[in-house]
């Protein structure tokens, strides 16, 4: 996913902020890392293929951990175009060492632009598309900077979030945004940017999102905002409500962990003021009413996905409008019918990706109405959407969301609760109760975490894991596996339990545990009859299952145990364990 942070400003310690904004990045993923940053009247750029850790022992070993500098930017690379290297790891120079670039995204026709470019004498170093960038701007200098970087981006096709400086013009740095997010951090004297909030939260909250097709000037003390052509747009800076302290590992080991621990406050907040004893009150949806709605499109990517298809199960039960559920990556690229009466969710933790933005803006080219859910507020899928509904779950910093998806969960309820309210007068009181209840019974389930740690140590050399599970199970099952392989790079697959006959069982044997989300309910004795076809394989079966069942017991291995609860909330209290 790559990560850009940087700053322009009164002198400082620049290593330092550069190293701590590419940590707190780090979960983006990435395979290299580097800085550039003024020293003495010249850009010095140090870069490494490995991680964070290797670049700053590298900028020890040279003395640099204490320049001051008004100038700099870092950058955590993911390999896409060239093996991960230190030529290929950003930013990246022209050779006379001008121009320095960060890049994220993909330039598509970085091929015919660098036989243009070798054509007209430039030679490169790397095996990236990102090199075009910096001899693009280098071939129209003309002693304006931002002149040459505007007649560069016109140039490109595909998506990036750019970031530039030159040694000619060290009082600025342009920042470009077209498919990938960048974020402005407004300080007292000084100005920050990132792929994210997180890298500045410590010095400022108030923040500029630049929108598709900008170019943002920076200076210590000003932030000018252009599209391509230069012609100025008017800007709004957006209030942070995060704090440094909600973006820290809080003394955990690592930041999946805290994030689940977080799961039950976060569910909390996510339903605070939004339901009580007497119902549910969703005010943000007057905007999206039932009565709008003949076919509902749920639009999202990976966990999100996951987090749809439940929802898909829930509105389709209680609400009774047909729900179709679209992996983003896959529907941007399609031609589908839509009709007046459609209606579009997408769901987005960042409300920043790519895929999902792309699906957003599609339905609205076509008229349909749309309503997002992410966390972000201010980001892009948020600004653009007609309606949107925000997860109250804070930053999430693990690459794999926990916390987010059970946020998810708790407004996909609220909406089908809402909208069934609305359309079929259903008494939701019952419903309320057990929401509120959720938060405790997922705090429950993480008291007893050293039962499951337990549960990983005996399985972790395994190699394989078959997930099952029906109905509202399946796409439980679908998400635990996908953090199974996340996390732990085991493969795991999911399966619908009643699918298990048509294939997948020729693999199962006592090398290959099966994952059982089987609670108590209206298809467990059809589960727990799959539960016996794997059982005469000799697979090892781990269930998640319901507190009290001593039928489960005689089926399986090893349980994971969730709290009774009304049928409809087990999901939730499902995916905790996994």
């Amino acid at each position: 996913m790559c990560g850009i942070v940087g700053y322009i400003g009164e002198k400082i310690e620049i290593v330092p902020f550069l190293i701590g904004g590419l940590r707190d990045l780090e979960y983006r993923g990435y395979d290299s890392a580097g800085v550039v940053f003024l020293d003495d009247g010249r850009l010095n750029v140090v870069k490494t293929e490995g991680k964070v850790n290797r670049l700053l022992k590298k900028l020890q070993d040279r003395g640099l951990t204490h320049k001051k500098s008004t100038l700099g930017m870092g950058h955590t690379r993911w390999a896409t175009h060239g093996a991960p290297s230190d030529d290929n790891a950003h930013p990246l120079t022209d050779s006379s060492m001008d121009f320095a670039v960060v890049h994220n995204g993909i330039i598509e026709n970085h091929v015919e632009l660098r036989r243009e470019l070798q054509s007209d004498g430039y030679s490169f170093v790397s095996d990236t598309d990102t090199e075009v960038i910096v001899y693009l701007v280098k071939k129209y200098y003309r002693d304006n900077l931002l002149d040459a970087v505007r007649q560069a981006v016109k140039r490109l096709s595909g998506a990036f979030a750019v970031g530039i400086v030159s040694r000619f013009e060290l009082d600025k740095v342009i920042l470009v945004r077209q498919g990938s997010p960048l974020v402005v951090g407004i300080g007292s004297g000084a100005m920050y940017f990132a792929s994210d909030v997180n890298p500045f939260l410590t010095y400022t909250d108030e923040a500029v999102f630049l929108e598709e097709g900008q170019i943002a000037v920076l200076t210590s003390r000003s932030v000018e905002v252009m599209d391509y052509d230069g012609s100025i747009v008017e800007w709004e800076s957006m209030h942070i409500e995060w704090t440094p302290e909600m973006a820290s590992k809080g003394g955990f080991e690592h930041y999946m962990l805290k994030e689940i621990e977080e799961e039950g406050k976060v569910v909390r907040e996510t339903l605070e003021g939004r339901v009580n004893l007497d119902g549910i009150s969703l005010p943000e949806l007057s905007g999206a009413s039932i009565e709008q709605i003949g076919r509902l499109f749920i639009v999202a990517c990976g966990t999100s996905y996951y987090a749809g298809m439940l929802g898909k199960y829930l509105i389709e039960e209680l609400v009774g409008i047909p729900v179709e559920v679209e992996v983003a990556s896959e529907l941007r690229y399609r031609r589908f019918p839509v009709y007046p009466n459609d209606m579009a969710m997408f769901i987005s933790q960042s409300g920043e990706t790519a895929d999902t933005l792309a699906s957003l803006r599609l339905f609205k080219d076509r008229g349909i109405k749309t309503v997002s859910l992410v966390n972000v507020r201010g980001s892009t899928i948020d600004r653009e959407s007609d309606v949107t509904l925000y997860l109250r779950a804070g930053p999430e910093i693990g690459v794999a969301s926990t916390k987010a998806f059970v946020a998810q969960l708790a407004l996909l309820y609220l909406i089908a609760f809402q909208w069934a309210k609305e359309r079929n007068a259903l008494d939701i009181r019952e419903y309320a109760s057990g929401l509120l209840k959720l938060p405790y019974q997922i705090e429950e389930i993480l008291s007893d975490k050293e039962a499951i740690k337990r549960l990983a140590e005996k399985y972790y050399s395994f190699r394989n894991f078959l997930y099952l599970g029906r109905g509202f199970y399946y796409p439980i099952a679908m998400e635990g596996a996908l953090k199974l392989k996340e996390i732990s790079y085991i493969h795991a697959e999911a399966y619908p339990a009643g699918e298990m006959k048509h294939g997948p069982i020729a693999l199962i044997d006592e090398q290959m545990p099966v994952v059982a989300v089987i609670p108590r309910g209206y298809i467990y004795s059809k589960t727990l009859s799959n539960l016996e076809e794997t059982r005469a394989r000799r697979a090892p079966i781990v269930a998640v299952a319901t507190t009290g069942d001593s039928d489960i017991v005689r089926y399986t291995n090893d349980v994971m145990w969730i709290p009774r609860s009304m049928e409809i909330f087990a999901p939730m209290l499902c995916i905790v364990p996994l």
